[in-house]
C-alpha cells in the first residue's frame, strides 16, 4: 500500500506522521506535489494507491485513512 501526501496541503503533515507511527511497514511519504491541485486546494487529501481520499479536517482525513487500513 502507497500513501502520498502533497506538501502543499495544509494539515496533512500531522496525518501523515501519526500513520507513520502506527504503521511504520507501510509506504508513507509526503511529496512536494502529487499533481492533485484540484483536491489540495478545497482541503485535506492523501493519495492511497493512486485513489484520491477527501476529508473536511486532517483528523477526519486520519480516520478516513485508518477505517480503510482495518479493513
Amino acid at each position: 500500500m502507497k500513501i502520498r501526501f502533497c506538501d502543499n496541503n495544509k494539515g496533512t503533515g500531522k496525518v501523515c506522521k501519526k500513520l507513520q507511527e502506527k504503521y511504520p511497514s507501510l509506504n508513507i511519504k509526503r511529496k512536494d506535489c502529487v499533481k492533485k491541485c484540484g483536491p489540495c486546494k478545497k482541503g485535506p487529501f492523501a493519495l492511497m494507491d493512486g485513489e484520491v481520499i477527501k476529508a473536511e479536517s486532517s483528523d477526519e482525513l486520519y480516520e478516513v485513512i485508518n477505517a480503510k487500513l482495518a479493513k
